[in-house]
C-alpha cells in the first residue's frame, strides 16, 4: 500500500507533467524542472516569447479547502524569488538574464480520474527580496 507520503509526492509529479504540457501547448519551452539551489526550488523554469517563467504548480484533490493557488503565501513568493535569482546568477541562468521574468502558478485540481488546470500568469510581482 502506497503511503501518505509518497502518495503526495505522485501527486505532486503529476501535476507538474501537466503543467508541462499546458505551458508548452502554450508555446513555452521548458528550461529546468525542480530547479534547485540549497534549500530553495522551482518547479518549472520555462521560456516563451514575452521572456522567462518561474512557475510554482499547486496540485490538490478536490476538496472543500481553498484553491491550491491560494497555498502561494508571501512566504513562499519570497523563496521562489530567491530561488530565482539563484538561478538567473548561476551559469544556467545567465543567459536570461535580460528576458522580462514572470512568477506564474499553475494550480492542478483532480476529481476523481479527471482534473482542471488554471494559468496564472504573473501572479505576482516580487517587490522584495
Amino acid at each position: 500500500m502506497e503511503s501518505e507520503g509518497n502518495h503526495r509526492r505522485n501527486l505532486g509529479r503529476t501535476g507538474e507533467d501537466i503543467a508541462c504540457r499546458l505551458l508548452q501547448d502554450m508555446g513555452h519551452i521548458i528550461l529546468e524542472r525542480n530547479w534547485r539551489a540549497s534549500h530553495l526550488e522551482i518547479d518549472i523554469i520555462s521560456l516563451d516569447p514575452s521572456g522567462i517563467h518561474f512557475v510554482e504548480v499547486k496540485t490538490r484533490r478536490d476538496s472543500i479547502q481553498a484553491p491550491p493557488q491560494c497555498n502561494v503565501d508571501k512566504g513562499k513568493q519570497k523563496r521562489i524569488t530567491r530561488a530565482a535569482l539563484g538561478f538567473l546568477n548561476s551559469r544556467k541562468g545567465l543567459p536570461y538574464g535580460n528576458h522580462e521574468c514572470h512568477f506564474d502558478i499553475v494550480a492542478v485540481t483532480f476529481k476523481g480520474e479527471n482534473f482542471t488546470t488554471e494559468w496564472f500568469p504573473q501572479a505576482y510581482i516580487p517587490i522584495y527580496v
